[in-house]
């Protein structure tokens, strides 16, 4: 059975490429178009499609309008398209409930978008797997709130811990909520892999930062791995962490090649933290399209560390934690909300 697909966008030329580029594949059907947000609702409501692709920038109502509205009356997987190199407005996207999101290449009007074909297909294809009450029930973190920053996340030792988190489709909503909830004490960094764009992490980072009591930041080449700080790897550049004499440890940007067509991948990270931290290595896999984790989870559990793995119920996207799970690598499968008194445990009880 076909997918069935409304194609929201103003503009004429860009419903038509859009359309041009699912309709060739045979497992999706293009249902309708329209051309702006109250036709959108109005088609929603009538035809019930599978998946929607929501252009943000359309005159009237906007696309975080019409999002705002489909997540709370009418749940259905919404794909964000936009041209802009915005990414506060992607965060708010996914916050509102958004399943994934994607830049046009080319700004508002891309001729070009032949060149993100595949991708468009395959986040289409996947959309319809999303877990649309966990992302409603995550709308509420649309909003930063400032989160005090505690003395001792100052701290200059060394950590004891490396943790490493991995997240991708529903990762931005689901790593709110997460760091939200870790104390600055930990005696651990934290080391952060979401899949994203180049030009995206940065504002995640901020505003995680602004949500957390621990200090998270877009991870910069040579900086010093520390306690209470969460480091997020940029867009296009892996991540790992290096040791660096009687200083500790350090954080790198690794531009090796992709790891199948991620970079940043968790598995690098996680096994760059494992060759460093060994037992002391703490991976954690959240909702997520793919297997990426799971080969970086195997190496975590044969240097002695742990594994905690969102469940099913609260992922957005049960995929790459399902994935490191069917191999029999993961510790602990937890619903998101217990992850973080579960981090605190394994790096305190076990330090």
């Amino acid at each position: 059975m076909q997918l069935r697909v409304l194609v929201v966008d103003d503009s004429t030329l860009m419903r038509r490429l859009i359309r041009d580029i699912l309709s060739a594949d045979p497992a999706i059907e293009v249902q309708a178009e329209a051309p702006d947000g109250p036709t959108a609702i109005r088609l929603i409501h009538e035809l019930h499609p599978d998946v929607v692709t929501l252009d943000v920038e359309m005159p009237g109502m906007s696309g975080l309008d019409v999002l705002g509205y489909v997540m709370s009356e009418v749940p259905t997987p919404v794909i964000v398209l936009t041209g802009r190199q915005d990414a506060d407005l992607a965060m708010r996207a996914l916050a509102l409930g958004a399943v994934d999101f994607m830049r046009k290449p080319s700004g508002t009007i891309s001729v070009d978008l032949y060149k993100v074909r595949d991708e468009l297909v395959e986040k289409v294809k996947l959309a319809p797997l999303a877990n649309l009450r966990q992302a409603h029930l995550l709308e509420g973190l649309a909003a930063p709130v400032q989160q005090p920053k505690q003395l001792n996340a100052e701290s200059g030792d060394a950590p004891s811990w490396a943790v490493v988190i991995g997240a991708s489709t529903g990762g931005p909503p689901a790593l709110t909520r997460l760091l939200s909830a870790i104390p600055a004490g930990l005696p651990a960094g934290l080391l952060v892999v979401q899949h994203m764009p180049a030009g995206f992490t940065r504002s995640l980072a901020q505003r995680l930062n602004d949500q957390s009591a621990l200090h998270v930041t877009e991870a910069e080449d040579g900086t010093p791995f520390r306690p209470g700080w969460a480091y997020i790897a940029p867009g296009g550049h892996h991540l790992v962490v290096q040791a660096a004499g009687a200083e500790g440890a350090t954080v790198r940007l690794d531009d090796s090649p992709p790891l199948g067509t991620l970079r940043p991948a968790v598995d690098v990270t996680m096994k760059a933290a494992a060759a460093l931290f060994g037992r002391h290595t703490l991976g954690v896999l959240l909702t997520g399209m793919g297997q990426d984790g799971t080969s970086g989870f195997r190496t975590i559990r044969e240097a002695g560390g742990r594994t905690i793995a969102q469940d099913r119920q609260t992922s957005l996207i049960y995929g790459m934690p399902r994935a490191a799970a069917d191999q029999g690598l993961v510790d602990q499968v937890l619903p998101l909300d217990a992850i973080p008194p579960a981090i605190a445990r394994v790096v305190t009880e076990e330090n």
